[in-house]
């Protein structure tokens, strides 16, 4: 299984909640902090074309600037139990 990345910034409400939710699912993932960090942040931007957070790449397809409503049905999509 391929693991996600989840790139979050630093005081983050949103991004908390994600990975309070990937936590308590154990579902796993490579978390980038993109605050202070101005490569990540880059990245971040390259790959979904903005610069909000959370922002998650798996395997290719992108979920940008989400909240818990927007991930449940793109990690069904994935074939993740939630």
């Amino acid at each position: 299984m391929i693991k996600p990345i989840l790139y979050v910034k630093t005081g983050c409400p949103w991004c908390d909640e994600v990975l309070d939710y990937l936590d308590a699912r154990r579902i796993t993932y490579e978390k980038i902090t993109v605050s202070g960090n101005r490569e990540a942040m880059q990245e971040m931007i390259d790959l979904s074309g903005q610069s909000k957070a959370p922002t998650m790449d798996w395997d290719g397809e992108v979920l940008a600037d989400f909240g818990v409503d927007e991930l449940v049905p793109f990690l069904r999509k994935k074939g993740v139990a939630v």
